[in-house]
């Protein structure tokens, strides 16, 4: 009976064991800030995650929390500390930290949402990935809004002097900088805020990529849209993981996850914003909304503030330890225009 006890307990911790090498789970808490009906949330986050179970045959799922653990501008210092294992958000809502990011946002650098997104992926992987801004936090994924647009309540926004005095929501010191040098007054406040803002009369306008018109319900409120080549100005954003976590993933997991991210979760971000920005579009034109295009003298000025801004940002990127920031900003260039064409 002794040696009947003592096998069936061997076998016993035997299964054991092989279930737990076998089914082994790790979960991880994703903190969202858009609404569940986003297609951030639909289109790029929840299919990412689908990708990342299968990848790792199950054994990392990934929890959307059902509600955000802090601000937008807290997300990076969220995922940071591990407060959630993974967020995204704005690069630039933390805007010291990430000031070696600010040349991706300035006006007229492009209207590709695909390119834009693996260009900047590239660019931080060749040239910034020790950059210590970045210590902390396991980047998975990049993206931009592929050019943003001027959209005004009541007015359209054609000529230089149409901005002066407007108030103007804008998330980021490209776009602040940007209306300052037009002589507008910029509003700071994420997206999310937009409609309170518009309906109760704080600002005239905003500064969005035109699917966050749809996407925020701005339709009513946004009458006019000004579409720049190039874009007004762009945003940038990360999904980025709490590096002390992902060191607690195995070897063959780590792998698995980067194999649907990086360059992979970047173009599927571009892809998902060009398709709304195509779609809202279509949409925001059959309902009669009216489009614009920047007239010469506003092309001009923003080329000229764009110039301006490049230069701050060189001189700036110099006293930071960069000794050739222009070749950060040409690798990107050449990148984009490589992949624009494709």
């Amino acid at each position: 009976m002794t040696h009947l006890k003592k096998t069936t307990l061997a076998i016993g911790i035997g299964i054991a064991l092989g279930t737990g090498v076998t089914h082994a789970q790790t979960t991880l808490n994703l903190s969202n800030w858009v609404p569940p009906n986003h297609f951030i949330s639909t289109d790029i986050l929840a299919a990412w995650i689908e990708e990342v179970e299968e990848a790792t045959e199950g054994r990392v799922r990934i929890r959307m929390l059902p509600s955000a653990v802090g601000a937008p501008e807290k997300h990076w210092e969220l995922a940071r500390l591990g407060v959630a294992d993974i967020t995204w958000s704005n690069f630039t809502y933390e805007p010291i930290r990430f000031k070696s990011l600010w040349f991706s946002e300035m006006p007229l650098t492009g209207s590709n949402a695909v390119a834009s997104s693996v260009a900047l992926w590239e660019t931080i992987e060749a040239h910034l990935s020790d950059d210590p801004a970045y210590d902390g936090v396991k980047l998975l994924g990049v993206g931009l809004l592929g050019g943003g647009a001027l959209h005004h309540s009541r007015q359209p926004m054609v000529e230089p002097q149409d901005l002066r005095n407007q108030k103007l929501r804008m998330g980021g010191p490209i776009q602040r900088e940007l209306l300052e040098a037009f002589g507008a007054v910029p509003v700071a406040a994420p997206a999310t805020r937009g409609y309170e803002l518009l309906e109760s009369g704080v600002v005239d306008g905003s500064l969005h990529p035109l699917e966050s018109v749809i996407a925020f319900r701005l339709e009513s409120q946004l009458a006019h849209h000004t579409l720049f080549p190039g874009g007004f100005y762009d945003a940038s954003f990360f999904i980025g993981m709490n590096e002390r976590k992902w060191n607690t993933l195995s070897e063959a997991d780590q792998e698995a996850i980067m194999s649907v991210s990086g360059e992979h979760l970047s173009r599927l971000w571009g892809e998902r914003f060009h398709a709304q920005n195509q779609a809202a579009e279509k949409q925001l034109r059959e309902a009669g909304n009216q489009f614009h295009e920047p007239s010469e003298a506003l092309l001009e000025r923003t080329g000229e503030v764009r110039e301006a801004m490049l230069a701050s940002w060189v001189e700036d990127m110099g006293e930071m330890g960069y000794d050739d920031p222009m070749a950060i900003v040409d690798f990107y260039e050449n990148r984009y225009q490589a992949l624009d064409s494709e």
